[in-house]
């Protein structure tokens, strides 16, 4: 049943995690929590917990504790907010076990479903039968739906339980310091507007290549796939904001309102099955570390053919961007982690007679960790003054003190939802995404491979 959006005024009492004995919650959710409770945007509320496992008081609390403890953060209300923490054996698809929930809560609860998408999909058809209270908040993971269909479907389901600025899609990306550097750097700086545009701009990359391999999330990654997990989320997210035009504000409409119109003005650039590549990685070394085919990582059924590094390029069809081809790579176990932005310009229209050397591009690298501007540039070198040599100047940026999970935290727990993803973000990225989903179920684009360890696949 419907919780009033007037209630956004108050503030969040309780944080209830569903599915609380999960990877999602102690890795993740618990520790950026210890990180916000730790900073001056940290404030009391109640922790509960909720599964179907079994947990003691001490045992729940020693989970929380140690949780908190890989934060490497210390005060009053990270050790209070563990002590008073509490956890309730429930099941949470079933109406009546969500009603004994609700009444343990202190304050408006936001109820945070660490949960797969199918057991979120029950809680929310279970809500339904429940009175929820007044300014609750639904904050999901990723992924939101199996494709657009589904996002509608799933949209349609979670805002007729609460109004659609009291649901948090959660992507973890946008809560990252240096993903929001973006903003910084383009609205405070007169330098990168003027040449932010299809007359200066060649191409642009958006590439978040791991040197991690599986590391045991077969379980999720292995029914996903690089272009489900980080493309048709992340990083279509991330070229929003890179391309998105000057909001009035940085209020969370303002902001998703530019960058929604983004995603509209989105479509893959040409033919799906010229315009996309994938691969996977086959036994190699990672560091000092063996790792085996990514076909024969516990838990990967190698029928499935999941790709382990995707690529796609899109266009933004609009005034500022049109023509400009936009590439989104995204892969595991490589060699070298490669996370950042890259901005190609135009070449200069003409070069007067006699200077000479090398003519490269001008770019503009946005690193996202480590978080950093670097602009490439040609200049006159040394000795000959008139040979132009490519220098890189270099500077930092800064980092938050919080987590991604604790920024995305903060905002839930303010009824904030500007680092969150709206319903219709959601449904547009899986349309931008569907033709080259659909040429790879048909085989159309070839599954090249890599060994682990390596830059990627011979010829990329």
């Amino acid at each position: 049943m419907t919780a009033s959006v007037g209630s956004m005024t108050n503030r969040i009492g309780t944080l209830l995690v569903l599915g609380a004995s999960g990877d999602l919650t102690g890795r993740l959710l618990l520790p950026g929590l210890a990180g916000l409770l730790a900073s001056d945007r940290g404030r009391p509320l109640l922790l509960l917990g909720t599964g179907r496992e079994e947990f003691t008081p001490a045992a729940w609390q020693k989970r929380v504790r140690d949780a908190f403890a890989t934060a490497k953060v210390r005060g009053k209300l990270v050790t209070a907010t563990a002590k008073q923490s509490r956890y309730v054996t429930a099941d949470v698809t079933q109406a009546l076990d969500l009603e004994k929930l609700l009444a343990e809560c202190d304050g408006p609860p936001a109820i945070y479903f660490a949960l797969p998408p199918a057991i979120s999909a029950k809680v929310c058809h279970a809500l339904r039968a429940v009175e929820l209270p007044e300014g609750t908040i639904l904050v999901m993971e990723k992924p939101f739906g199996v494709d657009e269909k589904s996002a509608a479907e799933l949209n349609n389901l979670v805002r007729s339980l609460v109004p659609e600025r009291q649901i948090f899609r959660v992507d973890h990306f946008l809560g990252r310091s240096d993903v929001l550097n973006v903003l910084g750097l383009r609205f405070a700086n007169r330098l990168f507007e003027a040449v932010w545009n299809s007359q200066h701009v060649e191409r642009i990359e958006i590439v978040y290549d791991e040197d991690l391999a599986l590391e045991g999330r077969a379980g999720y990654y292995d029914h996903a796939g690089a272009l489900i997990d980080m493309i048709q989320s992340h990083l279509l997210q991330v070229m929003a904001l890179l391309m998105m035009e000057v909001p009035a504000t940085l209020h969370e409409a303002d902001l998703r309102d530019a960058t929604a119109q983004v995603l509209r003005a989105t479509r893959p650039y040409g033919d799906p099955v010229r315009y996309s590549r994938r691969a996977r990685y086959t036994a190699g070394t990672l560091g000092r570390r063996k790792v085996p085919a990514y076909t024969k990582e516990e838990g990967v059924d190698a029928g499935r053919h999941t790709e382990t590094l995707a690529e796609m390029t899109v266009e933004v069809r609009n005034w500022r961007w049109d023509g400009v081809p936009v590439t989104l790579r995204s892969g595991k176990a490589l060699g070298t982690a490669r996370k950042e932005a890259v901005i190609t310009l135009k070449p200069v229209p003409h070069l007067p007679d006699g200077l000479k050397g090398a003519e490269t591009p001008d770019t503009i690298v946005i690193g996202f960790k480590p978080p950093r501007i670097e602009f490439g540039l040609d200049v006159n070198g040394p000795g000959d003054p008139l040979a132009l040599d490519e220098v890189k100047v270099v500077a930092d940026f800064g980092t938050s003190e919080l987590t991604a999970y604790g920024e995305v935290l903060g905002g839930v727990l303010d009824g904030d939802p500007l680092l969150s993803v709206r319903g219709d973000h959601a449904e547009a990225c899986w349309r931008i995404v569907a033709p080259v989903l659909a040429a790879w179920r048909k085989d159309q684009v070839p599954m090249n491979t890599y060994p682990a360890g390596s830059t990627g696949p011979r010829g990329w």
